[in-house]
C-alpha cells in the first residue's frame, strides 16, 4: 500500500513538472489593435477601406474587423490618420556591402565577421523603410555571412527583413561576379569557389551553395555593370552550364535568378529554364514569348540602373564600369516598359547595394516612368513579389492567418507613388520597428 501511494505521488509530480515545462515554453499571448483609418489590407483587389482595425496575436493577423476598436488584453496602435498596406518585397538586394570607394579594398580587408556586422546595419535601414522581406542575390564573400545574418534575423537575435539568401553567385570563371582588377596572386587569394567552367563543374558549384544554406541560386549568364572588366554586357556562361545549374538547383527545389543585360543571355537563361531575369536591359520581342512561354518574372531593378547612370556621370566608377553604366542605365526603363505592355509577370526589386540602403522606394517612381500604375507597381511590391518568393501563403496579404507584417504612410500613395519613400510605422511579424 505504501508503495502504491509512493508512486502515485511521484507520478503526480512527474505530471505536474511536465506541465510545468510546458507553461514556461508556451510563449506568451501578445495582442495589439492595429487601428487603420484607410486599410489596403490585399492589394489584388486595389479595394481601401476605411475604418478598420487589425486583431494582431503572436504576430499573425487575426482578424479584419469594422470600425476602431481595442480591448484590454492588448496595446492599441493608433494609425487612424494613416494609410496602411503589407509590409513591401524587395526581390532583389545585396545586403552585405553598399556602393562606394571603399568597396574596391573590402574584398582583401574585411573578414566575414566585418560583412556581417555591415549586413546588421543595412538590415535594419532596410526594414524601417518598409521593406519586411528581401531575398539576397549574391554577395561578394563566398562565405556564411549573409546566411549567419539570415538567421539572425529569423532567430529574433537582430533586427532586419525576413531574408531568403542565394549565397555567392554561380559565375563563370573571369565572369561578372568573379574576382577582377587586382594582381593575380590576390585573386587567387580570394578567388571564388562558385566560379566554374563547364557543365560538371557548375553542378558542383550549385550543389556547394545549396549545401551552404542557400535558399535560392543566382547565376550571372551576362556581363555585369559593375564588374571591374571591359568584357561587356553579352552572354558568359555558355548554354550547357546553365542548363546544368538550373537543372540541379531545380532538382534540389531552389528557383534560379539570372543576371542577364545582353539579349543573347535573356534568352539563353529564359531557355534554360530560369524562374526569373534580373535587369533584362536589351531583352527584346523573342525574350517576351519565352518570358511568357515558361513563366519565368523579370524583375527590373531600374534603380540600379539610374544609379550607375548618376555615379558615371559623376565620376564615381572605374572606367570599365562607366562605359557600361553610361550603355545599359538607360535602356532599362524602356526595357521595362515594353515587357510590360507584352505581358510578362513582374517582381519587384531593386537591386540596392548598388544603391542606398533604405532607398528602395525609389524604385516606385521608376516603376510609374515605365508605365505602371500605382496600384501595379504596389501589387509587384507585395503580393506578386510574395509569390514569386513562394511566401504567398505567409505574406503579402494583410488577412486572418499571414504575418502582420505592415507599414504605414500619411498619403495616399495610390495617388502619389513617392509617398512610399515616407514611410511612417513598420510592423514585422507583430512586432513593431518603426513609429
Amino acid at each position: 500500500m505504501k508503495r502504491t501511494i509512493v508512486a502515485a505521488l511521484a507520478a503526480c509530480l512527474a505530471i505536474a513538472a511536465w506541465g510545468d515545462a510546458l507553461s514556461a515554453q508556451t510563449p506568451p499571448r501578445e495582442v495589439r489593435y492595429v487601428q487603420a483609418g484607410r486599410l489596403l489590407a490585399d492589394p489584388s483587389t486595389g479595394r481601401v477601406e476605411t475604418q478598420k482595425t487589425l486583431v494582431i496575436v503572436n504576430g499573425k493577423v487575426t482578424e479584419v474587423r469594422d470600425g476602431f476598436v481595442g480591448g484590454e488584453d492588448g496595446e492599441i496602435v493608433d494609425l487612424r490618420d494613416s494609410f496602411v498596406l503589407p509590409g513591401l518585397i524587395d526581390s532583389h538586394v545585396h545586403i552585405l556591402s553598399e556602393g562606394g570607394p571603399e568597396n574596391r579594398h573590402n574584398p582583401v580587408l574585411w573578414s566575414e565577421a566585418d560583412y556581417a556586422i555591415a549586413g546588421a546595419g543595412y538590415a535594419l535601414k532596410t526594414l524601417q523603410a518598409g521593406f519586411t522581406t528581401v531575398q539576397d542575390l549574391g554577395e561578394g564573400v563566398a562565405g556564411d555571412a549573409i546566411f549567419a545574418l539570415r538567421d539572425g534575423i529569423e532567430q529574433g537575435r537582430i533586427p532586419g527583413p525576413r531574408i531568403l539568401a542565394a549565397g555567392a553567385t554561380i559565375t563563370p570563371h573571369g565572369g561578372h561576379a568573379d574576382i577582377h582588377g587586382y594582381r593575380d596572386d590576390v585573386m587567387h587569394t580570394i578567388g571564388r569557389t562558385s566560379a566554374c567552367s563547364g557543365p560538371d563543374d557548375c553542378r558542383r558549384a550549385t550543389r556547394e551553395q545549396i549545401k551552404l544554406g542557400a535558399d535560392v541560386i543566382k547565376l550571372t549568364a551576362t556581363g555585369g555593370v559593375l564588374s571591374n572588366t571591359r568584357a561587356g554586357l553579352a552572354q558568359q556562361l555558355t548554354d550547357e552550364e546553365m542548363k546544368a545549374i538550373v537543372d540541379t538547383a531545380h532538382q534540389m527545389g531552389r528557383k534560379v535568378a539570372a543576371h542577364a543585360h545582353g539579349v543573347d543571355g535573356i534568352n539563353a537563361a529564359l531557355r534554360a529554364g530560369v524562374d526569373s531575369i534580373e535587369h533584362g536591359s536589351y531583352l527584346d520581342a523573342e525574350s517576351i514569348k519565352l518570358f511568357k512561354a515558361r513563366g519565368a518574372r523579370l524583375v527590373p531593378t531600374l534603380l540600379a540602373g539610374d544609379f550607375v547612370v548618376r555615379a558615371a556621370k559623376a565620376g564615381r566608377l572605374t572606367p570599365a564600369q562607366a562605359e557600361k553604366a553610361l550603355t545599359a542605365g538607360p535602356l532599362m526603363v524602356e526595357a521595362a516598359s515594353r515587357a510590360r505592355a507584352g505581358g510578362v509577370k513582374f517582381a519587384f526589386g531593386t537591386d540596392s547595394g548598388v544603391s542606398n540602403h533604405g532607398d528602395n522606394a525609389q524604385e516606385f517612381a521608376l516603376l510609374i516612368r515605365a508605365g505602371f500604375t500605382p496600384l501595379q507597381a504596389i501589387q509587384m511590391a507585395t503580393i506578386e513579389a510574395a509569390e514569386h518568393l513562394r511566401l504567398g501563403d505567409r505574406i503579402g496579404r494583410l488577412k486572418p492567418g499571414m504575418e502582420a507584417d505592415l507599414i504605414a504612410v500619411k498619403g495616399d500613395p495610390l495617388s502619389d507613388v513617392r509617398e512610399l519613400e515616407r514611410v511612417s510605422f513598420v510592423m514585422k511579424g507583430g512586432k513593431i520597428y518603426r513609429r
